[in-house]
C-alpha cells in the first residue's frame, strides 16, 4: 500500500515536472540559412519561453504567411501545426525604426511614427540574402514570438 502511494506521488511529481518544462520551454529545429553563420540548417535550440526580450536576442516566431498576416488563430492549441523560424531582434518597442524595414513597415503598419510601436519587433536574418524577416513582412506582434534562444543543442 506504501509503495502505491509513492509511486503514484513520484508520478505526479515528474507528470508536473514536465507539464512545467513544456510551457516554459521549447526545442526548435533550424531550417535554412537565414540565420548563418550563427546558426546553420539541421542545429537545435532551446527556446526559453516568455520573459523580457532585447535588441540582439534571438527569437523564434511564427512564420507569416504574408505581410501582417498568419496562418493559425491565437493563441495556438498546438505548436506542432506551425512554421517556426529563427531571427535576431533589430529593435524593440520604443526604437527608432531600422531604415532597411521603413518601407516594408510603412506598407503594413497602421501608422509610421518612425519608431516601433507598443507590441511590436523588428527581426532581422543574420545573413540578408537568404532571409525572410521584417524587411520583407514588416513588424512581429509580440504575440507571434515563441520565445528566447537560450542554447544550442547537441545534434542527435
Amino acid at each position: 500500500m506504501l509503495a502505491a502511494l509513492v509511486v503514484g506521488g513520484v508520478s505526479a511529481v515528474v507528470a508536473i515536472a514536465v507539464w512545467w518544462l513544456r510551457t516554459h520551454f521549447a526545442v526548435v529545429s533550424i531550417t535554412g540559412s537565414s540565420m548563418e553563420p550563427a546558426f546553420r540548417s539541421g542545429e537545435r535550440v532551446l527556446v526559453r519561453r516568455g520573459g523580457r526580450l532585447a535588441r540582439g536576442d534571438t527569437v523564434v516566431l511564427e512564420r507569416p504567411q504574408r505581410p501582417g498576416r498568419w496562418r493559425h488563430p491565437w493563441p495556438p492549441t498546438r505548436l506542432g501545426n506551425r512554421s517556426w523560424i529563427v531571427k535576431r531582434i533589430a529593435a524593440v518597442p520604443g526604437d527608432p525604426m531600422p531604415a532597411e524595414v521603413a518601407t516594408s513597415v510603412a506598407a503594413t503598419a497602421a501608422d509610421a511614427l518612425g519608431v516601433v510601436p507598443p507590441g511590436q519587433f523588428v527581426v532581422l536574418g543574420d545573413n540578408p540574402t537568404a532571409s525572410l524577416d521584417s524587411r520583407g513582412f514588416g513588424l512581429v506582434p509580440v504575440e507571434r514570438l515563441l520565445g528566447r534562444v537560450i542554447r544550442r543543442l547537441p545534434r542527435r
